[in-house]
C-alpha cells in the first residue's frame, strides 16, 4: 500500500520555511518564502521563540508583549524598544500560520506546479513571489515531481493551511485527466487560478501560452531555414496532451502553407530532457540526419542537442528551433532560435488574477493568452 507522510517546517534557511511531502523514494518540497529574516542561527534548530519567553525576559505580561508586536502605537516608546530588541535578540520570528488561523484569513498564496527544475517554470514562479509580495502575500510553493497522487496531498495540504488562494499547474492537461480533488476545488469557496496547463472542463480561470501559434511559427522559421527541407523531426511533450496536439498542429499547418512534401517524423515525450535525448539518438541510428529539428520546450530542445553532440553532428548543420529560451546559450555562443514566451508575464498575470478573485469570488472565468516571439531567427 502507498503511503504519504507530511513533515512540518524542518529548517529555516535564509527566509525559505521547508516542508516535504514523501512518496517513497520521491520528495516533493514546499517552500513558505517569509518576508521575516530568518538567516540560519544556532536557533534554527531549536524549540521556536515565543510571547511568553520574550515576556519572562523583559519581565512583562505576555499580553503587553503581544500588544508591542502587533499593535506598537499603543505601547509606550520605551517599552516598545525593550521588546523589540530582546525579540530580536532571541531572533524571534512571529507564527504566519497560527495568526491566520485566529483571525480566519490568510495572507498566502499556493502554488502547486508539476516540474521546478524546467527553466521556464521556474521564472515564472518567480514572477509569482515578486508580484505577489507586492500586495503583502506570501508564496507556499509544492513540486509534485509529476505524481498525481502527490499533487491531490499538495492540494489538501494547502486548503489545511486555508490558503488565500492557489494557483495550479497541474501534471497533465490530457481531457481523461479528471482529479479527485477537482470537484472539491470547483465546490469550495479558495480562488483558482490555472498556469500553462489547464484541466479539461474545469471552471478555473487560467493562463496559458499561445500553443497553436507557436508551433506555426516555428516550423515556418524552419522551412525559411531549410527551404529543401524533407524530413523534420519534432519532439513533443506527451502525446495527448493539448499542449502538444496545439503545437503539433501550428507545424502541420506551416507545412501546408509551404506546399512542398515534408516528412514529418514525430516522437512524443513528457517535456523533460532525457527522453527526447533518447529518441533523437534512437532517430539517428536507424536515419539519416533530418534536415530540420523543433523541440517543444527549453529541455526537449536540449535533449536533441546533447544526441547530437554525441553523435559527433554539429548543431548548426541542422536547422533548430525550439519553444522557449535555453538558459544560457547566449553566454556560450550558442545563439538557438526558439519561440519564447514571456515567463514572467505569465507569472505576474496568473497572481493579478488570482488576487481579483480573492477580492471578488464571483468574477467570471478568465483567460489571458501569452503569445510567444520568434528569438535568434529571421522569417
Amino acid at each position: 500500500m502507498k503511503t504519504i507522510t507530511f513533515q512540518t517546517p524542518v529548517e529555516s534557511i535564509s527566509g525559505v520555511f521547508v516542508l516535504a511531502l514523501r512518496h517513497r523514494a520521491t520528495t516533493v518540497t514546499a517552500l513558505m518564502l517569509s518576508d521575516f529574516k530568518a538567516a540560519k542561527s544556532p536557533m534554527s534548530k531549536r524549540t521556536p521563540v515565543t510571547i511568553s519567553d520574550i515576556a519572562r525576559r523583559v519581565n512583562m505580561t505576555p499580553v503587553t508583549v503581544s500588544r508591542a508586536l502587533n499593535k506598537p502605537d499603543l505601547v509606550k516608546p520605551a517599552t516598545l524598544a525593550r521588546i523589540l530588541e530582546v525579540a530580536q535578540e532571541l531572533d524571534y520570528v512571529p507564527n504566519a500560520f497560527a495568526r491566520s488561523l485566529k483571525r480566519s484569513e490568510s495572507m498566502i498564496i499556493g502554488v502547486i506546479t508539476a516540474s521546478v527544475d524546467n527553466p521556464f517554470y521556474s521564472e515564472m514562479i518567480k514572477a509569482i513571489s515578486r508580484e505577489a509580495k507586492k500586495h503583502g502575500y506570501t508564496i507556499m510553493l509544492v513540486d509534485t515531481d509529476g505524481s498525481e497522487e502527490l499533487e491531490a496531498k499538495a492540494v489538501d495540504t494547502l486548503l489545511s493551511y486555508r490558503v488565500a488562494g492557489i494557483i495550479l499547474s497541474p501534471v497533465s492537461d490530457e481531457p481523461e485527466y479528471q482529479p479527485g480533488y477537482l470537484s472539491r476545488l470547483s465546490n469550495g469557496d479558495v480562488p483558482v487560478v490555472q498556469l500553462d496547463r489547464a484541466l479539461h472542463a474545469s471552471g478555473f480561470s487560467h493562463v496559458v501560452l499561445d500553443n497553436y501559434h507557436s508551433g506555426l511559427k516555428g516550423a515556418r522559421y524552419l522551412l525559411t531555414q531549410s527551404p529543401q527541407a524533407e524530413r523534420m523531426l519534432v519532439l513533443t511533450g506527451p502525446a495527448h496532451s493539448r499542449i502538444s496536439e496545439e503545437r503539433l498542429k501550428g507545424v502541420k499547418a506551416a507545412l501546408a502553407e509551404g506546399g512542398k512534401p515534408v516528412q514529418l517524423h514525430v516522437f512524443a515525450g513528457d517535456y523533460t530532457l532525457e527522453p527526447s535525448y533518447q529518441s533523437t539518438l534512437d532517430y539517428l541510428r536507424e536515419q539519416p540526419v533530418p534536415d530540420a529539428i523543433f523541440g517543444f520546450n527549453q529541455l526537449i530542445t536540449l535533449g536533441a542537442m546533447k544526441a547530437l553532440r554525441d553523435r559527433n553532428i554539429a548543431h548548426d548543420s541542422v536547422a533548430i528551433c525550439g519553444i522557449d529560451r535555453l538558459p544560457f546559450a547566449d553566454i556560450f555562443g550558442i545563439p538557438i532560435a526558439c519561440i519564447a514566451h514571456d515567463a514572467s508575464r505569465a507569472g505576474s498575470s496568473a497572481v493579478t488574477m488570482l488576487l481579483e478573485r480573492i477580492q471578488d469570488r464571483f468574477l467570471p472565468k478568465a483567460k489571458v493568452v501569452i503569445v510567444g516571439e520568434l528569438e535568434n531567427g529571421v522569417l
